[in-house]
């Protein structure tokens, strides 16, 4: 029975002290995919700044990506599902962000830029995440003029997240770094990207696992057939999952998929 197999980059297949995924993740991806299981990427991520996948993309083993936390979804060439958000809601977030000079990022369908950015972004989008993609600096609203925002990222605390969150009802709002929020528009989670994929595929629900470590993976791994935190991730993370893994660095990945796809190490 084919199963699909989604994974957080950062934090899961990806490590953040290394910046790489390990070894014995490719082999045990390789693995899978031989035996027929479809893999997926869902990420927090948009496309334009996914730099850190290259072991398994040059390998052909991706059939396709969840980015944007759910907002944006494609397989190959075709965008299977895109919602973005509403505009009331990107010009009402941005402007508190303006007044008060926070940085944000704003990320249309095939853009990324910055606004008011300051320190932290260079520190964990660049040197942290090792973002290669440059993230040019405009003015809110040479940002949002006239195109689709499909995701905002505030860097904004949780007390000032309590504080906006009224002000923009049709917006989801996804937390994993403590400096920042991902902000898309409402019902696009994580969990909605995996609905779509298998829809796409025809895979059943009952068939999937899903691999993350950070806030914004928890609709996913309680959505999931089977949801594995791993074993770097926070503690309400692992509370949502119906196993726990090791750690990224600790070979992970390689775990979780020999402990749930493969029967006395054979497949």
């Amino acid at each position: 029975m084919t199963k699909a197999l989604f994974f957080d980059i950062d934090g899961t297949l990806v490590s953040f002290h290394t910046h790489e995924i390990p070894a014995s993740a490719v082999r045990a991806l390789t693995a899978a995919k031989a035996a027929g299981h479809r893999i997926f990427i869902a990420t927090g991520r948009p496309r334009i700044i996914i730099n850190n996948l290259g072991a398994l993309q040059e390998r052909g083993l991706i059939d396709g990506y969840i980015t944007m936390n759910g907002a944006y979804c494609f397989v190959g060439d075709e965008v299977i599902y895109k919602s973005p958000i509403p505009e009331t809601d990107v010009r009402t977030l941005t402007a508190y962000c303006t007044t008060r000079s926070i940085p944000c990022i704003v990320v249309g369908e095939h853009d990324i830029c910055a606004c008011q950015p300051d320190e932290r972004v260079d520190a964990i989008f660049h040197q942290h995440l090792k973002v290669t993609t440059p993230i040019p600096t405009l003015t809110t609203e040479e940002a949002i003029r006239g195109k689709e925002v499909f995701q905002l990222t505030p860097f904004i605390d949780e007390a000032q997240e309590a504080e906006v969150r009224p002000h923009i009802p049709h917006c989801e709002i996804g937390r994993w770094h403590p400096a920042f929020t991902d902000v898309t528009a409402l019902g696009n989670t994580k969990q909605r990207g995996m609905d779509e994929i298998i829809r796409h595929f025809g895979i059943r629900l009952e068939d999937t696992l899903a691999f993350g470590d950070g806030g914004n993976d928890i609709p996913m791994l309680r959505h999931a057939g089977i949801g594995i935190a791993m074993g770097n991730a926070a503690d309400h993370v692992k509370a949502a999952a119906d196993y726990v893994t090791t750690s990224v660095d600790e070979d992970g990945v390689a775990e979780g998929i020999q402990q749930w796809l493969m029967v006395n190490g054979k497949w």
